[in-house]
């Protein structure tokens, strides 16, 4: 088989994406007889029927809606791989789409993304803040942050750190308290955050071999991080907060650790991003300077 013509599968993308021949053409700015032509020449070249036409709209063919989900990666790889020779001597240019935790969001990537905005003004950043794990592609987000336990996935990722989650209280809250030992903390109330997996119950461990479960008593639920950190602050209860989000806090002692010499699960903090061989420089400038800032903190 002779190589394919790339513009046409450009062409037969546009025009599963629109369902109109006609719409395919004003997308591209080309005339639709170039378009149906090379449509034609492409099916011929294949000798596999990918379009069928009914009244309202043209439609793929099972073969046809199989190089559309592969042709979709090819043009975008094409696409990012033309923007990172393009770019490499080059500022980033454009809007950085960025997904994040309410926490982690909040406390770094806002910060962050006021000081790349600043370095580098020809770039938009739009960030998107939710506790949801937001579809990267479905949503054309160009990263995602990911604050936790990675659940197996076709994405990309990369790990720049982690954080340690501390049970903390008021020091008012916390002077009232007679704990000892993980067992003690059953009856004593706790401000869940709902946006956790298991809420309740956790798991302390102590000089490697010491490892005792606790289920907690719910008194408070709250599903968004910021706002857990509020009741606590405000003598709600006890709560587990990730150390990131805590740390001027426990500085300034507007909060204090509960039984300290007892460590809870530590997590990952990664970068997700959409399957592709090639990163536009935003993308990978702002990973950059996220990856220093983590190491900073750390």
């Amino acid at each position: 088989m002779k190589p394919i013509n790339l513009n046409r599968l450009a062409y037969f993308t546009a025009v599963v994406d629109t369902g109109s021949f006609t719409q395919a053409a004003e997308r591209l700015g080309i005339t639709k007889t170039v378009v149906s032509q090379q449509v034609a020449r492409l099916e011929d070249e294949l000798k596999t029927t990918l379009l069928v036409r009914t009244t309202r709209r043209v439609m793929p063919t099972e073969a046809g809606r199989l190089l559309h989900a592969r042709s979709v990666l090819i043009l975008r790889e094409l696409e990012e791989a033309i923007d990172e020779v393009g770019e490499a001597n080059a500022e980033p240019i454009g809007t950085l789409r960025i997904a994040a935790p309410n926490d982690y969001g909040t406390t770094m990537i806002a910060p962050l993304a006021a000081a790349f905005r600043k370095q580098y003004p020809a770039c938009d950043v739009e960030l998107l803040i939710s506790d949801d794990k937001l579809d990267v592609i479905g949503n054309q987000v160009d990263l995602s942050i990911r604050v936790g336990w990675l659940a197996d996935s076709s994405l990309k990722t990369k790990r720049i750190g982690t954080f340690r989650q501390l049970l903390v209280a008021s020091p008012g809250f916390a002077a009232e308290l007679d704990i000892r030992e993980p067992g003690d903390l059953s009856a004593v109330p706790l401000i869940a955050n709902l946006a956790l997996r298991e809420p309740l119950t956790w798991s302390f461990s102590k000089d490697d071999f010491d490892r005792r479960q606790v289920t907690l008593n719910g008194a408070i639920s709250i599903d968004a991080t910021p706002a857990v950190l509020q009741a606590c602050l405000a003598d709600g209860g006890l709560a587990v907060l990730p150390d990131f989000l805590i740390a001027d806090h426990l500085a300034q002692g507007s909060l204090v650790r509960v039984l300290p010499e007892w460590d809870l699960p530590a997590g990952g903090i990664h970068v997700v991003y959409p399957a592709a061989r090639f990163r536009p420089q935003k993308v990978t400038r702002f990973v950059d300077m996220l990856a220093v800032r983590q190491r900073e903190y750390s």
